[in-house]
């Protein structure tokens, strides 16, 4: 699990609905009580932000056309954790080509 924290627009389909998937368990992993540690300490999480990242997620999926109706639980959050976004930009540019198209697209 992880979040990109890139702009929404610049993922492909596969890492917009996965990154979206991966907002649902991290908020179910604090609802059982359980520890996000590990994702925080290695950068994958900021807690503080998922609910916000959920929306713009969400938002993008609603501007591709996808039917998105799975708000966020309510869950208490806490200021903790931060995810390195630039390095994150260019690890989607080498492992994903349909991000990296996305990405040329738009900063074109």
């Amino acid at each position: 699990m992880m979040q990109w924290m890139v702009d929404p627009r610049l993922l492909c389909r596969k890492h917009l609905l996965g990154e979206h998937v991966e907002s649902h368990m991290f908020i179910g992993t604090l609802k059982k009580g359980k520890s996000l540690k590990g994702y925080i300490d290695k950068g994958l999480v900021e807690v503080h932000n998922i609910k916000k990242r959920h929306e713009a997620l969400a938002k993008e999926m609603k501007c591709r056309g996808m039917n998105h109706q799975s708000p966020l639980e309510n869950v208490p959050l806490y200021v903790s954790g931060k995810v390195n976004t630039e390095a994150n930009i260019k690890e989607l540019k080498r492992r994903c080509s349909d991000c990296l198209l996305r990405m040329n697209d738009i900063y074109l």
